[in-house]
């Protein structure tokens, strides 16, 4: 089939890869222009750009889709069908018109189930014991087009958003090469969402990735896991904001929440409002990520002690 795909980060690449490798023909690669990024805020291209670069496939970065000019541009590929995987810019009604297939969306989760931003973190930081892949039918909605086809997958007690959002691209990809097989042989079936069965992943702010050692260490383990790799759950100790990226539930109950408890080359354990955590891998302003017993080496802590609110006024 003729492709225009859009998409921008390491997720997409991996869809965009799929279809690479099953055959088809992308016309055009829609993607987000380069962006600054790291200390030296240099223009770095995204993950999309990269691997169409290696594939000689074209490109276009357009700021919106919405002037004459680019949708003439893409009416003239006279595409089957448009894939859309985490792009980042709407798509008008003018540009879901184009291709004569429509435009078929590649989503991380189980529509109706967290349409909008950020449905690995929202998963995860909801305790879902399983989330998927939605190849969806698009509209001019936010995630409300028909469902085509679904395929769930489970969340592991130990998930992060990396290591969630890696096998959803790995099974993303799958998903819209077997969906675009069922589509040239006429077998998809669009299905209508349940829309009393919706809810919205909004997008994730640094503000909800503090730790409140108030809350049960479940719920506190899900904000480590949610937000890893960005932007990192924090917390403060002694006027120094951490970063905290690995810990685990353990049994037992004392102290008061944020209380160190007690410090081994394992780790950190921490009362919560409810149960404790034992914290593992750490980080300091300026400096790396690093398991407990490299972190103690240099920084002390002590039972009795305790962890924080930041302070960023």
């Amino acid at each position: 089939m003729k492709i225009i795909f859009a998409g921008t980060p390491v997720f997409a690449a991996t869809a965009l890869e799929g279809l690479i490798h099953a055959g088809h023909q992308i016309v055009m690669v829609l993607t987000q222009p380069d962006r600054p990024a790291g200390r030296g805020m240099r223009m770095v291209a995204s993950a999309v750009k990269v691997l169409a670069q290696q594939q000689h496939l074209t490109i276009l970065q357009p700021m919106t889709l919405r002037t004459p000019e680019i949708q003439a541009q893409l009416e003239a590929l006279r595409a089957d069908v448009m894939i859309v995987a985490a792009y980042g810019l709407i798509l008008p009604q003018a540009v879901l018109d184009i291709p004569s297939q429509g435009c078929l969306n590649i989503h991380a989760s189980i529509l109706p189930r967290w349409r909008g931003a950020a449905p690995i973190q929202r998963a995860l930081l909801a305790g879902d014991g399983g989330t998927g892949i939605t190849i969806m039918r698009m509209d001019a909605g936010l995630d409300t087009g028909n469902i085509l086809l679904q395929h769930e997958m489970k969340i592991a007690p130990d998930d992060s958003t990396q290591s969630l959002h890696d096998r959803l691209s790995l099974l993303g990809a799958l998903s819209i090469v077997e969906a675009l097989a069922q589509l040239e042989q006429g077998k998809l079936v669009s299905v209508v969402q349940n829309e009393t069965e919706a809810c919205y992943a909004t997008k994730i702010t640094k503000a909800e990735a503090e730790i409140d050692w108030r809350l049960p260490a479940e719920q506190i383990d899900r904000v480590v896991r949610a937000f890893n790799p960005t932007p990192g759950a924090y917390t403060s100790f002694q006027g120094m904001v951490l970063k905290i990226w690995q810990a685990k539930i353990i049994a037992g109950e004392s102290g008061q929440p944020g209380e160190i408890v007690a410090v081994s080359r394992e780790g950190i354990v921490v009362a919560c409002g409810s149960g404790l955590l034992q914290v593992e891998m750490l980080q300091k302003p300026g400096g790396r990520k690093m398991n407990v017993a490299d972190f103690l080496t240099g920084n002390n802590f002590h039972p009795g002690e305790c962890f924080t609110p930041v302070n960023f006024s």
